[in-house]
C-alpha cells in the first residue's frame, strides 16, 4: 500500500480545510497508478490496496473519506470488503470498479451497500466525476444557509450529517443520507422516480429506475420501522415524504 498526496488545492476538502482522503483498491497496479495520479491532481490524498484484506486494514488506519473499489481481487472479492467496512461501522462512500456489463451484476454491488460504479474500461475523468458527486453528497461540499430539516419528528442536520427521529439516531449511508435529504426538502410533495435519479445521483442511470425502489426501501427499514410510515408510494407517480400524524392522502405505503 503506498500513501501520496499534492500541494494542489482542490475546491473540496475535509470539514476542517484538510485534504480528502482516498482508498483505491484494485489489484491491476498500473490503474492503481494512473487513479492514484489523477486524484492527486485533484489535491487528494490517495491510498492504495492491492487486495481486499489489505483494504480493511488500511481502512481502519486511514479513514479515507471515499473508496473506489475493485469487485474483482485476488483474496476476497469487493463486496466481501464492503461487507467488512459496513460491519465497522463506517458509512465512508463506495464507488465499485467492475469489468462486469450485466445489470445484475451493477445492482449486486448497490444493493451490497455500494454507492455508485463504473464499468471497466473508464475514463479517468468519469471516475473523477463519480467520485466528486459522491463526497459532496456525504457532506463535504459548502454548508447550507439553514441546515436542520425537520418534518414531524424526524430531524436531518445537513452540517453534522445527524439523523434523529423521535430522539432516535438513525445511521445512513451517503446515498441514503442524500436521498432522505431530497424527500425531507420537499415534504408532502410527490416526486417521481426521474426527478430523485436526477437529484440523488446527478446523472442518467441507464434508465435503471429500480434503483430508486431499492433506495426507498433501505429508507424505510431505517426510518419507518417500527413507527407509523413517513414514505409513502403514489401508485403510478413516485413517492412522498409526510409527518407521520397526518397530511395528504397517498396510496399503498
Amino acid at each position: 500500500m503506498t500513501a501520496t498526496t499534492t500541494n494542489r488545492r482542490s475546491d473540496l476538502t475535509r470539514p476542517d480545510g484538510t485534504a480528502l482522503r482516498v482508498l483505491v483498491v484494485d489489484d491491476e497496479s498500473t490503474l492503481s497508478e494512473l487513479l492514484s495520479m489523477t486524484l492527486r491532481y485533484e489535491g487528494w490524498e490517495v491510498q492504495t490496496a492491492g487486495n481486499g484484506l489489505d483494504a480493511v486494514r488500511a481502512a481502519r488506519t486511514f479513514r479515507p473519506d471515499a473508496v473506489i473499489l475493485d469487485i474483482m481481487l485476488p483474496d476476497i472479492d469487493g463486496l466481501e470488503v464492503l461487507r467488512r467496512l459496513r460491519a465497522d461501522a463506517t458509512d465512508v462512500p463506495v464507488l465499485f470498479l467492475t469489468a462486469k456489463d450485466a445489470v445484475e451484476d451493477r445492482v449486486a454491488g448497490l444493493t451490497a451497500g455500494g454507492d455508485d460504479y463504473v464499468t471497466k474500461p473508464f475514463s479517468l475523468e468519469e471516475v473523477v466525476a463519480r467520485l466528486r458527486s459522491l463526497l459532496r453528497r456525504s457532506g463535504l461540499a459548502a454548508a447550507k444557509a439553514e441546515p436542520v430539516l425537520a418534518v414531524g419528528d424526524l430531524v436531518l442536520d445537513e452540517d453534522s450529517h445527524e439523523v434523529v427521529r423521535a430522539g432516535t439516531e438513525i445511521r445512513l449511508t451517503a446515498t441514503e443520507f442524500e436521498l432522505l435529504r431530497y424527500l425531507m426538502r420537499n415534504p408532502r410533495r410527490v416526486l417521481s422516480k426521474a426527478q430523485i435519479l436526477d437529484r440523488v445521483w446527478n446523472y442518467d442511470f441507464g434508465g435503471q429506475a429500480n434503483i430508486v425502489e431499492l433506495y426507498i426501501s433501505y429508507l424505510r427499514r431505517k426510518i419507518d420501522a417500527g413507527r407509523t410510515p413517513m414514505i409513502h408510494t403514489v401508485r403510478g407517480a413516485g413517492y412522498v415524504l409526510k409527518p407521520a400524524d397526518g397530511g395528504i392522502a397517498a396510496a399503498a405505503s
